[in-house]
């Protein structure tokens, strides 16, 4: 009996440290899969704010109702693409320098939870899409099932994965109208779907020069293209981006009853920033566009100033 008296602490000892072991491990856990989601790109989201303020309808309390609507559902299905994605490349994550500490590829984050999870936040986009209408889902279910696409193996395909890229951010601008009810100019998207492809491959082409420069690690697709063609690509685009923005503004000025000027005006800060945008890329930063926007004072001083000027022209 006094011996069963004495182990009784020392089970007891083992069973509390046990316990704290799975306390501990539990927000570990969720961290890592609040990490997985990665909140931090929501910040794309604002782009379904796009088309409700090119309308002129951007003050109004039912169009704001709908664009946080599809603001909160591309953050839910924006983040079960990425559980989904880190899931299905957890085996090359691992053999990655970097990537090999991402939650799924450390173990955190099992990778069935991040199916699971996956799920869940999928369902609940579409749930929380359908508040503003079945447009709406639609848009979703397209976004999901191309990004899906681009996980699976996609993103292994020339051009198509510069293409499934650059749509996300299209298919974001068009969400905000879709949610809202507005029509959507065809300037409006070809700025929008040009301007995308400028970002998409102006990132990929840095990446390639600051690999030819420093050796630095790349994504395997990139090694089918080379930096030539990734540069006629990026050029391409924002030659059609300034020529379509450019033919939108003198648009906006017929359209608008006292002709303001301030759209023409637009063009001015619009073009340098995108040149501003080329050099910057063109040093070999391999920075994501909301880094470089960040970092570079001036070019924040000419969105300013274009945001601005479109402004006045849109609601003046």
């Amino acid at each position: 009996m006094s011996r069963a008296v004495e182990e009784d602490p020392v089970s007891e000892s083992e069973s509390e440290s046990e316990s704290t072991k799975v306390e501990t491990a539990k927000p570990n856990m969720l961290v890592g899969l609040v990490k997985t989601a990665r909140p931090r790109q929501w910040v794309k989201n604002v782009l379904v704010l796009a088309a409700p303020f090119t309308a002129q309808r951007i003050f109004e309390q039912g169009v704001l109702v709908d664009a946080a609507i599809a603001f909160a559902a591309f953050c839910l299905v924006s983040s079960a693409v990425y559980l989904v994605n880190d899931a299905i490349d957890v085996a090359a994550d691992r053999e990655h320098p970097k990537k090999r500490n991402r939650p799924i590829a450390a173990g955190i984050v099992p990778v069935r939870l991040a199916y699971v999870a996956s799920g869940v936040l999928f369902v609940a986009a579409m749930l929380v899409g359908l508040l503003a209408g079945w447009p709406l889902a639609i848009v979703l279910a397209v976004y999901a099932a191309v990004q899906l696409g681009y996980c699976l193996g996609l993103k292994h395909q020339p051009v198509i994965d510069l293409c499934i890229v650059a749509s996300g951010f299209l298919l974001r601008s068009i969400a905000g109208g879709v949610a809202a009810g507005i029509p959507l100019s065809q300037w409006f998207l070809l700025v929008t779907a040009f301007g995308s492809l400028f970002m998409v491959s102006g990132k990929r082409y840095a990446e390639i020069m600051l690999f030819e420069r420093t050796g630095a690690k790349i994504r395997a697709s990139l090694s089918k293209y080379s930096s030539s063609y990734l540069r006629f690509v990026w050029a391409t685009a924002a030659a059609i981006m300034i020529t379509t923005y450019s033919l939108w503004a003198f648009e906006i000025r017929e359209r608008n009853p006292h002709n303001s000027v301030w759209a023409v005006i637009s063009i001015v800060p619009f073009v340098i920033a995108v040149l501003r945008y080329a050099v910057d890329v063109d040093s070999g930063h391999a920075g994501s566009p909301e880094d470089i926007a960040l970092k570079d004072r001036v070019l924040q001083v000419l969105g300013f100033s274009w945001v601005a000027c479109l402004a006045l022209s849109i609601y003046l």
